[in-house]
């Protein structure tokens, strides 16, 4: 795979990088696997493992990405739960594969385990909230 030019400010203070634990905790809490995350990013599977494991520094490019992912499902999440709350018997649906859920949602760019990672967090605010998967065709 072709990198991007992830870089960093000139003279950036290492106390304001991403550490290697809260780039892993981020990657996982958004549900993302580090194949899916190595190819949103545009680098390799390895190069992924290697920030997780502390053997390269994380750049501050990479950072700002995982930081605005990190946005946007937040803002998904808000929204979502605040449609729920409105609904005297909330339910959601969520998918097994990425094929079931990009056939259900194919403008959607995230694997079905990030959307199964939004249904827990929404679960948490969202009392009663009955979750299942779609029935079979």
């Amino acid at each position: 795979m072709t990198s991007p030019a992830y870089t960093d400010p000139a003279g950036m203070p290492d106390d304001e990088r991403m550490t290697d634990a809260e780039f892993r905790v981020i990657r996982e809490y958004l549900g993302f696997t580090p194949e899916w995350l190595a190819d949103h990013l545009k680098v390799s599977a390895r190069t992924v493992r290697h920030w997780e494991a502390g053997k390269y520094a994380i750049p501050d490019g990479v950072r700002l990405e995982v930081e605005d992912l990190e946005a946007r499902t937040a803002a998904f999440v808000a929204g979502v739960v605040t449609k729920l709350l409105d609904i005297p018997e909330p339910g959601v649906l969520t998918y097994r594969t990425d094929t079931e859920y990009h056939t259900a949602h194919p403008d959607v760019p995230f694997p079905a385990s990030w959307h199964r990672a939004v249904v827990a967090r929404i679960a948490q605010d969202v009392p009663g909230l009955a979750i299942a998967y779609p029935e079979a065709t």
